[in-house]
């Protein structure tokens, strides 16, 4: 924090780049966006759009969102906006929302003394400071670049143009500190290095594997959006071989990474690898996996490596083990049932078709079409089994009639039918009470209601009422 300080306090001039220098047009920027940075701004407050969208526009990719910071506190956003609400403890900020699309919108922000703070780890960060300050705080250098539309420029605190065109991942400040400080953002570098197709330079990659064991620390519920978000990326496989090589996997995910180890050095050849590929292919083309189905790819592997007899124990096991590390219940469980299916899809029997009236059974065709190939299984030789009738079916169906055979003797004696049994009282508000008709006296209803049964088995005896006469 202190070389943070010292550069701040020199008043360093930003690298600026006019609008003919840089590829970012307003004509890329949502107009709800635009409509807010030009809200704040004539409400005579400073606005920069920050943070991946302004890397992304730079590197003429289409941001999936835009964030804003402004020199207004959250309590004044508040009152320009009626169509916000204020969020976040740690961080409070506030959202703008369009319909179903928020827009992100912070006060810039500082490393403060009194910041709530365990150990290193940050817990509050609530202090409001200036654009550079906040740029500074920020984790890595090519997300802390700041745009303002009231100018056209892009404005460079902390090198981030240098390291977006070396196409490096660099942290902002001492690497060790960083990391120690929000543990998540070791994940994040890996996330925009699979992304972007970086690389993660060296001083910052010796301070995620320094750093390592400090993710059982971190956030549970960003630990995991960061993991889910890891796997959603069309190079997702890349990511996985990186957090295995750096020793993440071991603080987020033990059991996989144990069974990881055994391909090393060439991680490429593993399964899990493989399946992680293919999902990628997936996604690129459109697809849009489910959280389940993305557990379940990344889990497959590990689950079919064991013998059947334990499989299904095993899978209650990893579930478990998923929902301790703050996995939902929801995810695990649509995880379970995917490689319940998939298993039985590797090896099809008449479970199998049992299976395919399951509502979760497209989905999981979906994973058996991504995975089969992996394991030697034909999507074809499945078609055709769930599609060709069972072995007894055809024989009842080729087998001929007696009529046919000229044999009256039947080959084959059908159970016969139970009968139902009929209800009786049903409608009594059409017949009398009894539920018998209307000529049936009540002195035959017994207390069972079953007359008819109780004169078949026993006559009546004598002085009991003869209803003949």
């Amino acid at each position: 924090m202190a070389a943070e300080a010292s550069l701040i306090e020199l008043g360093l001039e930003p690298l600026v780049l006019e609008r003919p220098e840089h590829p970012i047009s307003r004509r890329d920027i949502d107009s709800n966006v635009l409509k807010v940075l030009y809200r704040l701004i004539n409400a005579d407050y400073i606005a920069y759009l920050v943070g991946g969208g302004v890397r992304d526009l730079m590197l003429a990719r289409q941001p999936k969102d835009f964030d804003i910071a402004t020199s207004a506190h959250p309590h004044q956003i508040r009152e320009l906006f009626r169509n916000s609400r204020l969020i976040g403890r740690r961080f409070r900020l506030v959202h703008v929302f369009f319909g179903p699309i928020n827009i992100e919108v912070a006060t810039f922000r500082r490393r403060g003394e009194d910041d709530d703070v365990d150990g290193l780890l940050i817990r509050h960060d609530n202090t409001f400071g200036t654009p550079e300050e906040d740029a500074f705080r920020r984790d890595f250098t090519i997300n802390a670049l700041f745009y303002d539309p009231r100018t056209f420029r892009v404005l460079d605190y902390v090198g981030g143009v240098h390291d977006l065109s070396e196409r490096l991942i660099r942290t902002i400040g001492a690497p060790e500190l960083r990391m120690r400080e929000d543990p998540v953002r070791m994940i994040r570098a890996v996330r925009l290095a699979a992304k972007l197709n970086f690389e993660i330079e060296p001083a910052t990659e010796r301070a995620i594997e320094c750093c390592a064991s400090d993710l059982s620390r971190a956030s549970v519920p960003r630990l995991v959006e960061e993991i889910y978000r890891t796997l959603l990326l069309a190079n997702s496989a890349s990511a996985l071989s990186l957090m295995e090589r750096l020793g993440l996997l071991d603080s987020t995910l033990p059991m996989l990474s144990g069974h990881l180890k055994q391909f090393h050095p060439g991680l490429e050849v593993a399964p899990t690898v493989r399946i992680m590929e293919a999902l990628g292919g997936a996604i690129k083309a459109g697809f849009e996996p489910p959280r389940g189905f993305l557990l379940a790819c990344l889990l497959a592997d590990l689950y079919l490596a064991r013998e059947a007899k334990s499989a299904s124990v095993y899978l209650l096991q990893l579930c478990h083990a998923l929902r301790a590390r703050g996995y939902s219940r929801a995810d695990t469980e649509h995880m379970r049932l995917l490689m319940d299916a998939l298993s039985h899809m590797l090896k099809p029997s008449r479970i199998t078709r049992r299976l395919a009236r399951r509502p979760y059974f497209p989905l999981a065709r979906r994973l058996f079409e991504l995975i089969g190939p992996i394991f030697s299984a034909d999507p074809a030789e499945l078609d055709r089994f769930l599609t060709t009738p069972p072995e007894h079916h055809r024989a009842n169906r080729n087998q001929p009639s007696a009529h046919e055979s000229g044999d009256p003797t039947p080959t084959h004696q059908h159970r016969r039918r139970r009968s139902r049994r009929i209800r009786r009282g049903r409608n009594r508000r059409h017949h009398g009470t009894s539920g018998l008709g209307p000529e049936t006296p009540k002195a035959e209803i017994s207390a069972g209601g079953r007359a008819a049964e109780a004169s078949v088995q026993a006559p009546p005896a004598d002085g009991m009422l003869d209803i003949k006469k």
